[in-house]
């Protein structure tokens, strides 16, 4: 039976991962999954790509407040944000209206990364639209992943991948929100339609893959040698670039368990 193996949410964007027993899934995914996200001095996204040292800052919710902390820094609690006063940022190609997190936040990621860095809130008044073109509804909106609410991947394709590259690639490079156990590798690429415990999700997209794959999750540098980035390219590759996991959009929601079996409904 297809099955849960895992559940990660990522409070932000780019940064290390909080593996969850239990997640509350709302319109935007998993409950504070990519609800933070860094921006440069031009008010734009900044991520792993760029930056690989993200990776190895780790976030927490604590109460009312993010507690980030990282090696080599004094941790740091961030209260969310409660300002009328918003700023606008840009996420792609997409320009929302959000919170700023405050200086001593700034100082902090800035010190850090060696360079300027504000954070920012994505509170329940931002408004992001899922694009057109995939959205199951005029309703969907996302915070500040990429594109979508929740990413879906399966052991069995982070196995064979590991395989063809020849030493294991941690499934942590991939940044699921869903691991998927017991299914064939890339079974998710054929679903349209699943139930997950007491929530429906509409299979929409595949995860389009870039450099950030290449960064090590624990050294937060990227591989010397390109993987597993190279690899996907020669057998995942497709006319738009290299696909791996597939993207997701809540229809209903409620509550999701690692262990909770997988039901695929189209």
């Amino acid at each position: 039976m297809l099955q849960v193996a895992a559940l990660t949410m990522y409070p932000i964007k780019s940064c290390a991962g909080v593996p969850l027993d239990t997640a509350q899934v709302g319109p935007r995914g998993l409950m504070g999954d990519r609800q933070w996200m860094l921006v440069d001095e031009k008010m734009r996204f900044v991520t792993g790509r760029l930056l690989p040292k993200l990776v190895s800052i780790e976030p927490a919710m604590d109460g009312r407040q993010l507690l980030v902390s990282a090696p080599g820094a004094t941790p740091l609690p961030v209260p969310i944000p409660e300002s009328t006063e918003r700023v606008t940022v840009t996420v792609w190609s997409d320009t929302v209206s959000a919170l700023d997190a405050g200086d001593k936040a700034a100082a902090w990621f800035s010190d850090l990364c060696g360079k300027s860095l504000r954070l920012v809130y994505a509170d329940a008044a931002m408004r992001r639209p899922v694009s057109a073109n995939h959205a199951v509804s005029e309703h969907d909106e996302v915070a500040f992943p990429d594109g979508y609410p929740i990413l879906l991947l399966s052991e069995s394709a982070v196995a064979q991948l590991s395989e063809r590259v020849g030493r294991t690639m941690d499934a942590r490079r991939f940044r699921a929100n869903v691991l998927i156990a017991n299914s064939s590798a890339h079974a998710e690429d054929h679903w349209r339609r699943i139930r997950i415990g007491e929530v429906e999700l509409a299979v929409v997209k595949p995860c389009m893959r870039c450099v950030f794959t290449t960064v090590d999750p624990d050294r937060a540098e990227r591989e010397p040698d390109g993987e597993p980035l190279v690899t996907l390219k020669r057998y995942r590759a497709v006319d738009k670039g290299v696909i791996f996991g597939m993207n997701a959009i809540p229809i209903t929601h409620g509550t999701i368990r690692v262990h909770d079996n997988i039901e695929v409904l189209a």
